[in-house]
């Protein structure tokens, strides 16, 4: 009988080995995020102290910078990503076409970091003169609810002008030929024409769009890892603060990086939000109406809930926030 007791215990306490080796495997599964050309977590990689955090998970971190939000969480999509940063519109656009992703935390508003250019001798000078007009894009980026709504605002639809759908660099050089009347970008890419090509800035997102930016990770990554997500949060919130006192020692970091002069990169960091959070009601609801418009034009082909894709922390992050 002793016998067949210790068995039993040493089976079950090799199960107990097994199940706490898969926790510690899963804890220590690499973190693999995407990154795009402005923002906090360009500013995290150059500090490099997020890998000094997880190394103590033993977590290794990878970047992989993308041109856009759109491509970004297309990388989240097909699993080659476990976290990344976009702005409002891409994560809606992703939810409808079925991603399964998490919002972990946003960015506050950053209005003036997105907007509608024109170039400098253009006879175009209000959005009302776009009515028929060519107007360049990344499709489902986040400048694509500013142009929705300053058109909106302007009294103008979506329909009534030429939308050309290109990444960044390509709708800058379309741009620069005087393919299209006009470019809706964000920052940096919006800085550096506005000093390299002195474009005008048509409208910003003052008064008309919050352009948050939130972070997302791959529902499996962060239900199984919120020890990681807890540790990134944080530190992208530190990362932030610092950034926020500091904007010419950032820029002296990031100008490099970028491949930008330090002046284009100055005006960037200012003009951009800092102090990741996670998601309040507010927010939610937010994002929930910009949502509910791109379903009302059919830009999307189903309502969504924002609500039913937000990550819940564990009770002791929360309270840590």
């Amino acid at each position: 009988m002793r016998t067949v007791i210790l068995r039993r215990g040493l089976v079950a306490l090799f199960a107990a080995a097994v199940a706490l080796g898969a926790v510690t495997q899963a804890q220590a599964e690499d973190l693999r995020i995407g990154y795009q050309k402005y923002g906090t977590l360009v500013l995290l990689k150059a500090k490099g102290s997020l890998e000094k955090r997880l190394a103590e998970q033993g977590v290794k971190v990878q970047w992989t910078e993308f041109p856009g939000g759109p491509q970004l969480l297309e990388g989240l999509n097909v699993g080659s990503i476990d976290f990344g940063v976009t702005g409002e519109t891409p994560p809606v656009f992703a939810q409808a076409a079925g991603a399964d992703l998490l919002y972990v935390a946003y960015e506050p508003p950053a209005p003036t970091s997105e907007a509608i250019l024109v170039p400098k001798d253009s006879p175009i000078t209000s959005v009302k003169d776009l009515k028929g007009k060519k107007v360049v894009l990344n499709k489902g980026s986040n400048v694509h609810y500013l142009l929705v709504k300053a058109l909106e605002d302007a009294g103008l639809k979506y329909t009534d002008i030429q939308t050309v759908f290109l990444p960044p660099a390509d709708a800058r050089a379309a741009f620069e030929r005087g393919s299209v009347d006009a470019w809706v970008i964000w920052d940096p890419y919006q800085a550096a024409a506005e000093k390299q090509l002195q474009a005008r800035t048509l409208k910003d997102g003052t008064g008309i769009v919050d352009n948050h930016q939130f972070y997302l990770a791959t529902k499996p990554y962060a239900q199984k890892n919120p020890k990681v997500i807890q540790a990134l949060v944080e530190e992208v919130r530190a990362v932030g603060e610092w950034s926020k006192a500091n904007p010419d020692e950032v820029t002296r970091q990031v100008a490099p990086l970028l491949g930008l002069p330090a002046d284009i990169t100055l005006t960037s960091v200012k003009r951009q939000g800092y102090g990741a959070q996670f998601l309040t009601p507010p927010v939610v609801a937010a994002q929930q109406k910009i949502a509910d418009t791109f379903y009302q034009l059919k830009l999307i082909p189903k309502p969504l809930s924002i609500a039913d894709v937000v990550w819940t922390p564990p009770a002791a992050v929360a309270q840590a926030q």
